[in-house]
């Protein structure tokens, strides 16, 4: 219940405003006849010639063994065990602090978006959270012995069309990805950027580490061209984010849990639909016994553990979940609760 109150009062702060450039269509970007940005046109080259990888780009699938926990050494292991046993509370991101290299699989932000400015002797990354990446490409080399800070430093080349960045220097205070996967300061990223079209872009990473890994790590990362989209601040401040509201004694959701009648619990089974960010989510709530469990989407059905007679934390670590109950005792509608916000669920007739 701890992390779900603390999730409640960032969230509140950190939720960007709508924008008011959504319907300005992005300069530059190809059009079918009827105006649709057309992403199967060539991709854009520089005036020498290079793929020009300038734009706003979205996080899409990632795929690779970058969770594969055999690959991972025992410390490794055992950490990210110790920090899904309390809700990963002490996440950076959870804690207003720069995400450095997890940003590449789950981004700076809540919407997976960045933007690429692309220059003869620089490439940079923006996030919305307000931090960013300098990839020197002045033929400089790294560091052998960096000090180690959160973003690291990158330089790069090209290699025919692909984009090659090579990085290290990052402290070992980040995260690789959102289970916790972590690392030292000996952490070297490579990552080799190919844009096929206008609308797509393949990011393959080679994360080493031999003080954390058994052997390198790998993802490849499709992103797409978000046309006719705005990249909006969310800004997460120390104030009403930072450790002041996360406690070292956050607990399982069994050792803070309350029983529930269940007779109550039944209101909430049902089917329900709603939209994150771009996607529709189906949430569907299931009794077994006088439990309650949870599945999302086609993912695996979680137990549900009451904090309150409303509010629930799935059984593993994960989203809180709030219910919303009519007179009747019916729920209408659930909320997921994220750090970018509440996300609101509606019961749909199964």
């Amino acid at each position: 219940m701890k992390r779900l109150l603390a999730t409640l009062v960032l969230l509140a702060f950190s939720t960007p405003l709508s924008a008011q450039w959504l319907s300005l269509p992005t300069p530059g970007v190809p059009r079918t006849a009827d105006g649709s940005p057309d992403l199967s046109a060539p991709a854009p080259r520089t005036a020498d010639g290079r793929p020009d990888l300038t734009g706003l780009w979205r996080n899409g699938r990632i795929t690779g063994d970058l969770g594969d926990r055999s690959k991972l050494q025992p410390w490794v292991n055992a950490l990210i065990d110790e920090r899904a046993s309390r809700f990963s509370a002490d996440s950076p991101h959870y804690h207003c602090l720069p995400g450095g290299p997890a940003n590449l699989t789950i981004g700076g932000n809540s919407y997976g978006l960045r933007r690429i400015l692309q220059h003869p002797t620089m490439v940079t990354i923006l996030y919305n959270d307000l931090t960013y990446r300098e990839i020197f490409m002045d033929g400089r080399e790294l560091e052998p012995d960096p000090l180690p800070i959160w973003m690291g430093y990158s330089v790069g080349r090209w290699e025919g069309d692909t984009l090659v960045v090579e990085s290290n220097g990052y402290n070992d205070k980040t995260w690789l990805n959102r289970a916790g996967v972590s690392h030292t300061e000996d952490l070297r990223i490579t990552e080799r950027y190919r844009r096929p079209n206008f609308g797509r872009m393949e990011i393959e990473v080679t994360y080493d580490d031999p003080g954390a890994f058994e052997s390198p790590l790998h993802a490849t990362i499709e992103m797409s061209f978000a046309a006719d989209d705005v990249m909006l601040e969310t800004v997460c401040t120390e104030a009403y984010g930072g450790s002041e509201h996360w406690s070292s004694a956050v607990t399982g959701p069994d050792e803070t849990s309350v029983q529930v009648a269940p007779e109550i619990l039944a209101g909430y089974v049902g089917t329900y639909r709603g939209m994150y960010l771009t996607n529709t989510i189906t949430i569907r709530i299931t009794m077994d016994g006088d439990r309650l469990f949870l599945q999302r989407g086609n993912g695996s059905r979680a137990r549900l553990a009451a904090q309150t007679e409303t509010a629930f934390l799935p059984e593993g670590g994960g989203f809180g979940y709030i219910f919303t109950v009519e007179g009747n005792g019916m729920a209408s509608a659930i909320s997921e609760v994220h750090v970018s916000g509440g996300w609101t669920f509606d019961r749909v007739a199964e």
